[in-house]
């Protein structure tokens, strides 16, 4: 009789877990749905970003497979969502040429981007003796000869979107910005200082999540 007793009893416990464990599924299932839906309603919109201009302040590859530049770049971005704010986490500047990093990594303070605003950047971005691949080297020597080089402004870095109360986990985001810096008779830029050049150029990023 005990051993029944204690089969009903085991029986009535796996019921009650399982009523548990069934009802914490279908409450996270409701809110997983519940967010999905008003992800879709909202339809988050990536940050756009511009580089404004870029200003060299040296720019010197005499020595060779080594690099010293320093840079000054000025960045805006804009969050384009009416009821989405932006948590910029993290975000690391940097210059690239034929994929290779020329300069060391910048951080840009974190910062809130509510919805419609606009933020400007304007951090330096250098580096001193940084070592450039061979074949790179041989090719920026032409290009500066040439009077013109493509270089690419990178930022790098982590961002949370923020709906009402709810904020996201957080997601990488990478901005691409092509710059062309140009040289000697062919320069287009503006002298600003003592080996200073500023460039105008006002063109759209590209931005990835």
């Amino acid at each position: 009789m005990s051993e029944k007793v204690c089969e009903h009893h085991r029986d009535k416990r796996r019921k009650i877990f399982r009523r548990i464990f069934a009802g914490i599924l279908i409450f996270l299932f409701i809110v997983l749905v519940t967010i999905l839906i008003i992800w879709a309603i909202l339809r988050p919109t990536k940050p756009v970003f511009i580089l404004q201009d870029v200003t060299v302040y040296a720019f010197n590859a005499t020595v060779p497979n080594f690099l010293t530049s320093n840079f000054q770049v000025t960045l805006s971005s804009r969050n384009p969502n009416d009821k989405i704010g932006v948590y910029y986490d993290r975000l690391d500047t940097y210059v690239t040429y034929q994929n290779q990093q020329i300069t060391y990594r910048t951080s840009i303070p974190p910062s809130y981007q509510g919805h419609d605003e606009v933020d400007v950047w304007s951090p330096f971005v250098y580096g001193t003796n940084v070592p450039v691949a061979p074949f790179n080297f041989a090719s920026l020597s032409q290009d500066q000869s040439n009077g013109n080089i493509l270089v690419i402004i990178k930022i790098d870095g982590r961002a949370r979107w923020k709906v009402g109360a709810f904020i996201s986990g957080r997601y990488h985001l990478y901005v691409r910005c092509p710059a062309f810096i140009t040289f000697g008779p062919r320069s287009n830029g503006i002298n600003v200082g003592e080996n200073a050049v500023k460039y105008q150029l006002v063109q759209r990023c590209t931005v990835s999540v």
